[in-house]
């Protein structure tokens, strides 16, 4: 079955996760340092949303500047057709004249609309400006708060974010059934679904098994379980 041999690493990744995941529960638990660290979180995201706004406004305006360009140059060129004596219809120099009128109409528009995502700009760039400011003194709140806690709590962050990248890289090296197995026991066993025997020990239950079981493990291919705990044993 692929990936028994690679259990215990998982196990080892499992229950550092669980340990740091434990931890940064009993740090987050202190009431002002949760008050304090959630109104930080919602000034940036705040401030985020700020930041988003102003990239949109300036995709659109960079759009309007765009095509009130193409409609400048396009009213141009017929203006010289216009008046450069290569039309003599009159009906063909109406049409003209209408498309020209219309082209500046829908520039004249583009000009406005223009305008207003200028000063939504400025007015969001002011926004997000405040919003900054708000997030810098909630964080310095929260240093102040947390101190120390708060430097640990960075530490754990970037662990879990290393050991659950570790987890995920390792996962498809198992088969899906002792994928399941491993995770139900997990649930069942308080997080620990492996466990090393040595010297005919199992490290997870300390219950140290018969010689007759040894040797019939020993002799099992596949999963081998622990026959007092039931949580799956691999040989050190």
């Amino acid at each position: 079955m692929r990936g028994l041999d690679r259990l215990l690493e998982l196990q080892e990744l499992d229950t550092a996760i669980d340990r740091l995941e434990a931890r940064k529960r009993q740090l987050e638990e202190g009431k002002a340092l949760s008050e304090v660290r959630t109104a930080m979180e919602e000034s940036e995201g705040g401030l985020g949303e700020l930041r988003l706004g102003v990239d949109a406004v300036v995709r659109e305006q960079q759009r309007l500047e765009r095509e009130i360009d193409s409609m400048t140059r396009k009213a141009e060129a017929d203006e010289k057709r216009l008046y450069d004596g290569s039309i003599a219809n009159v009906k063909e120099m109406e049409a003209l004249q209408h498309e020209i009128s219309s082209l500046k109409d829908r520039r004249s528009r583009s000009e406005d609309d223009l305008l207003e995502q200028m000063v939504r700009k400025d007015d969001l760039e002011a926004r997000a400006g405040e919003a900054a400011t708000v997030v810098q003194q909630a964080r310095a709140r929260l240093e102040e708060v947390g101190g120390e806690a708060v430097q640990e709590l960075e530490r754990i962050e970037a662990e879990l974010a290393d050991k659950r990248a570790a987890r995920e890289k390792l996962v498809p090296e198992f088969d899906n059934e002792l994928l399941e197995l491993y995770e139900d026991l997990r649930r069942q066993k308080r997080g620990v679904a492996v466990a090393a025997l040595v010297d005919g020990v199992c490290q997870a239950c300390h219950e140290k098994l018969s010689a007759m079981e040894l040797d019939r493990l020993k002799h099992t291919d596949g999963v081998k379980r622990c026959e007092y705990c039931r949580r799956i044993v691999v040989f050190a």
